[in-house]
């Protein structure tokens, strides 16, 4: 798998699973701290031609730098819920195909340290590329399963004790007034389309986020981080009331 931009390619080398870089002729600091942590992992350089990095990064930003990764290894849903520290806190998507958007959901939900994605391993973001550059390297960090049906899996998570809270334009409950320090998965729909029918179905409980402005919508991965700040407002107040 390719992945391009500095802040990509360096937290895709400390976590060990860069393969070979390809580098141009960008000097500075940034690249400079790229080019000593790939010597300090073993990891071969190579120096190309700036046409060779935009048609290896397709045109992308790569900022001069370009890296052959390890595919991330897939975790099964009870790792997920095993490793979790405390309540679980997921988040589910259905279907977000856009690699900007799952990038930044990636970004978000690495600062706001979830036990874990659950993505669809078909008609989503592949997780390369755009994705990794717009996560801002979180694509080497979080924990990701990928499931065949998403709504099979929100029957699984209820059966383990997690309860789904599915984001929808004009549901009844506001987000805030969710509980979101039981264990919980966050279910996100595709921009646009929002939850498939199946989806909403099995989620506990549909939440909307109050909008007082002129546009009907948020961009998903905005949604995604007003709900888990929600969350970790409520865990972060919770423990502290119990201490």
């Amino acid at each position: 798998m390719i992945i391009y931009g500095i802040n990509a390619v360096l937290e895709a080398l400390r976590a060990g699973r860069v393969r070979e870089l390809r580098v141009g002729a960008r000097e500075g600091g940034r690249m400079q701290e790229v080019l000593s942590l790939a010597g300090e992992r073993g990891v071969r350089v190579r120096r190309v031609p700036p046409e060779a990095l935009d048609r290896d990064a397709r045109h992308g930003v790569h900022q001069g730098v370009v890296a052959i990764i390890e595919h991330a290894r897939d975790y099964a849903l009870d790792e997920l819920l095993r490793g979790a520290g405390g309540p679980p806190l997921l988040i589910v998507l259905d279907g977000i195909e856009d690699p900007h958007n799952l990038g930044a959901i990636l970004r978000t939900a690495d600062a706001a340290g979830v036990d874990g994605v659950v993505i669809q391993s078909r008609r989503a973001a592949p997780l390369g590329g755009a994705a990794a550059k717009a996560s801002a390297g979180a694509v080497a960090h979080v924990r990701i399963a990928r499931v065949v049906n998403i709504a099979r899996t929100l029957d699984e998570l209820k059966t383990a004790g997690v309860w789904s809270v599915g984001l929808a334009a004009g549901a009844a409950t506001l987000y805030d007034a969710v509980d979101f320090t039981l264990p919980t998965a966050i279910v996100l729909g595709a921009e646009g389309a929002g939850l498939r029918r199946l989806v909403r179905e099995r989620c506990d409980v549909l939440a909307a986020i109050p909008l007082g402005g002129h546009v009907d919508s948020l961009n998903v991965s905005v949604a995604a981080g007003v709900a888990l700040f929600e969350a970790v407002r409520q865990r972060r107040q919770r423990r502290s009331g119990a201490g």
